[in-house]
């Protein structure tokens, strides 16, 4: 059993590949076992779906409602790296006290500590796979599996993920994976891109080798990707803290949820951000306000995130805001470098990247069959791929 987060694909890319030829195994695997959408958490960042999916359950459940918070226990800006943020139990974990061989591999190192939550088993990295150990890891040498560690910045650290989840299923080391891919390459290339489509090839390749080792495969998504960019090519930008001092004064504060250790790929700058209001505006006038904006597309109370959204309510501000597909938003200028973006910025979090592929590679059975029909969401994926396929 393999279920695999391809972070940031957009359902494009697949398509792409699968009018070209270009991806033999998905698009067997498309025809012979279930090819559809799912609809992801919101906000679409790494860190929301990611703990999703592991789950089964929403962020209201996780407490996971961003990349970054504002810890209402300490007042502090953090990231949400580490398991204490994560409030419910793991289907990994579950898996492992059943005597399941379970094994986690992420591309980025943020995950790995956060997604092993009370898993017993094999839980390492592709960005930090030459620092290994059977006590922190479940395992001592990762590179004489798979070869030396790649950038994170690169295609290789999500071929790498799939290339020792291959390793660990082969050698009988693992027969529950779930493997994490990076978004570095759908960040920097459009899907018809030759690097983009490069890189999907080698991503074939690998889900072929699971698939012939009797694997059953689920493949989705944490988040789709789109470019946010005018007709120039320069970034649609809303630095919303800087616009609600100049119309309400000092005491506003925005939180950037896509915020983490990885600011080559977005400048943490995303299509989702929440508000924290000082006590003396409304939050009604304020919220008005901001639906005002060029390029804002949704604005929420608290109340409201956590009803409509299922957002953990206390890891929120007062309001949640979205940004159209084309634009992002951001705290300050100063709050984003965006020197250190390569090319283009292509980024996520908002509704437009909240759709993305849902693969079975087994037929679905007749109840499985009918929940994909209706609304069925990335972090089902355990649950098609357990108990989906069988009659």
């Amino acid at each position: 059993m393999v279920v695999i987060c391809v972070d940031g694909c957009a359902g494009e890319y697949l398509a792409l590949g699968f009018a070209h030829g270009e991806l033999p195994r998905l698009a067997k695997l498309a025809a012979n076992g279930h090819f559809g959408q799912a609809r992801g958490a919101l906000p679409s960042f790494t860190n929301v779906n990611n703990c999703a999916m592991v789950t089964g359950t929403p962020p209201s459940q996780t407490g996971i409602g961003g990349n970054y918070i504002l810890d209402p226990d300490t007042g502090e800006e953090v990231m949400t790296n580490s398991s204490r943020f994560l409030r419910n139990d793991t289907i990994l974990a579950a898996a492992s006290a059943a005597g399941r061989k379970v094994a986690m591999v992420t591309a980025k190192d943020k995950l790995r500590e956060l997604l092993s939550k009370g898993m017993d088993g094999i839980a390492l990295s592709a960005e930090k796979a030459d620092d290994v150990s059977l006590e922190v890891n479940g395992i001592d040498d990762v590179e004489s599996l798979a070869g030396p560690k790649p950038s994170i910045y690169s295609g290789e650290a999500s071929l790498y993920t799939l290339r020792v989840g291959v390793e660990l299923l082969a050698a009988g080391r693992a027969d529950f994976l779930y493997l994490s891919l990076t978004d570095y390459m759908q960040h920097k290339y459009a899907p018809e891109a030759p690097e983009s489509r490069e890189f999907y090839r080698g991503i074939d390749t690998e889900v072929g080798r699971l698939l012939d080792l009797g694997a059953i495969v689920g493949i989705t998504a944490d988040h789709g990707m789109n470019a946010k960019c005018n007709a120039d090519g320069e970034p649609n930008v809303i630095f919303l803290e800087t616009e609600l001092t100049r119309e309400f004064g000092d005491g506003c504060r925005v939180i950037c949820p896509i915020t983490d250790p990885y600011v080559v790929h977005h400048g943490a700058l995303g299509s989702a951000v929440t508000v924290y209001l000082p006590d003396n505006l409304n939050r009604e006038t304020v919220a008005n306000w901001i639906a005002a904006l060029d390029g804002i597309t949704e604005v929420r109370t608290r109340e409201a995130a956590v009803a409509k959204l299922e957002l953990p309510g206390d890891r929120i501000g007062d309001l949640f805001v979205l940004s159209a597909r084309d634009w992002v938003i951001g705290r300050t200028p100063g709050h984003h470098d965006l020197a250190k973006l390569e090319g283009t910025l292509r980024s996520h979090g908002g509704r437009y990247e909240e759709m993305v592929p849902f693969l079975i590679s087994e037929p679905l059975n007749a109840k499985y069959a009918a929940l994909a029909k209706g609304d069925p969401r990335n972090f089902d994926i355990f649950d098609f791929a357990c108990n989906g396929t069988q009659p």
